[in-house]
């Protein structure tokens, strides 16, 4: 890739003259159309404008789903071109030397990771950066009176074996799908929490490239299902969705945030570890800090910036839990775990910290808080009580080296699942904050 900083003269005579391969530019950004389409376009601009102090520009390559920003810096130009063609893309693009970042709406694959382990570990905190929480929207035209369906049900419908809407509660209508393309991290979350093994996509799908695309044709189709990105809603519909037995859940700041939504995701900026350029790693902090959390939130993804909520209760959850936590609210944040593990995450090692800044910006010690873990369905009632305590007491003991001293703690034992028997996500650890 070519590193310099144009004349104005000579970057207007590239801009004008030569494809977006042979763009001068300073920082490359690759890969997903969920993060590539507004998010990091949003966080560049921010961040260039921080760095340079000027305003910055925003114009097209002449290719779809491409962004090239430029701003003034002192006697020369800094640009930036983000160019939003999948998840995969973006890999290869990196693993090329042909991109700095790799921007991804799933997380990396074991043969990504393999072939890419000669030049850095991309499961390290070095290189694996989570920078929002999306919830995977599951869109109806707005005049479906259908609100909620199942995970196993959607499989059933996007495999075209439930083909009409009366077949879940609807009107008699066809069901006409509507799915992302083959090289988005989008269909590889939905392929991989709604399809699995059991299902294929049915070949009457209309594969789009483009998420708010997608949602626009939906939201004008009766017949009409398909899946987003959160920030593509539009003028769509939204489906609660459930997983196994525990209750249906519509996308919001605190179930996506805290990842009890079935279909929430994580949004990633990957980066070659030691051999990240400065400019590239500058932009990546700036998305994790404080204010680049605040344009996450603005550009329509969820902030990992924890704030306090009331959770409006459903007649599912035992009294037992509503003493527990009647005097808190809760934080929208979770630290999961593996089955069977304690083991905390790159993203619980930043939320660690995440939630030590919280306290000090909110005048809060950690008197004020509860851990409340909880485990999935063990063998029996007492080893589902031990998981779930040992995993509240890790972060307990997480939260200590971070000088946040001795903070309450229990279990819950393997009740309130938030996912079915065997989900990762039924083991985590809440966060609750004494109310004032």
């Amino acid at each position: 890739m070519i590193r310099k900083n144009p004349s104005p003269l000579a970057w207007l005579f590239a801009c004008l003259l030569l494809s977006h391969s042979a763009f001068a530019v300073d920082l490359e950004i690759q890969g997903s159309n969920t993060v590539g389409a507004a998010l990091a376009p949003m966080l560049v601009t921010a961040y260039l404008e921080q760095r340079t102090g000027h305003k910055v520009s925003e114009e097209g390559t002449g290719k779809e789903n491409e962004k090239l920003l430029t701003a003034k810096d002192g006697n020369s130009r800094v640009s930036v071109l983000v160019a939003a063609h999948g998840s995969s893309t973006g890999f290869k693009a990196m693993a090329a030397g042909h991109a700095d970042i790799w921007a991804a709406s799933r997380p990396a694959k074991a043969k990504e990771i393999q072939s890419f382990s000669d030049r850095a570990d991309l499961t390290s905190m070095d290189s694996e950066h989570v920078i929002a929480i999306d919830g995977l929207a599951v869109l109806v035209n707005p005049a479906n009176p259908v609100s909620q369906l199942g995970i196993d049900t959607l499989g059933k419908i996007f495999s075209g074996e439930i083909s009409n809407w009366s077949e879940v509660g609807g009107p008699n209508r066809n069901i006409h799908i509507y799915a992302r393309d083959d090289r988005s991290g989008t269909w590889d979350t939905f392929k991989s929490l709604v399809l699995g093994k059991r299902y294929s996509l049915s070949k009457a799908a209309k594969r789009y490239e483009s998420n708010d695309r997608l949602s626009d044709d939906v939201s004008q189709d009766p017949g009409g299902i398909g899946f987003a990105g959160l920030a593509s809603v539009r003028n769509s519909k939204v489906l609660a969705i459930s997983d196994g037995n525990a209750p249906a859940l519509k996308p919001n700041q605190l179930t996506v945030a805290s990842e009890d939504y079935p279909l929430a995701r994580r949004l990633f900026m990957y980066t070659p570890g030691s051999r990240v350029t400065p400019m590239a790693a500058g932009l990546v902090d700036f998305a994790l800090s404080t204010e680049g959390q605040a344009i996450v939130a603005k550009s329509g993804f969820i902030s990992q910036n924890p704030i306090a909520v009331k959770p409006d209760f459903d007649a599912t959850v035992p009294d037992t839990f509503r003493r527990l936590t009647a005097h808190y609210q809760r934080l929208t944040v979770n630290f999961r775990f593996s089955r069977g593990r304690t083991k905390l995450d790159n993203k619980a090692m930043r939320d660690l910290r995440r939630v030590r800044q919280y306290l000090e910006q909110q005048g809060r010690s950690a008197d004020d808080l509860m851990l409340i873990g909880f485990a999935d369905r063990q063998s029996n009632e007492l080893r589902a009580q031990l998981i779930s305590e040992l995993r509240a007491l890790s972060v307990r003991k997480a939260l200590n080296e971070l000088n946040v001293k001795d903070v309450a703690y229990t279990g819950y034992g393997h009740y309130m699942p938030v996912g079915g028997t065997g989900s990762p996500r039924n083991g985590r650890v809440e966060v609750w904050i004494r109310s004032r």
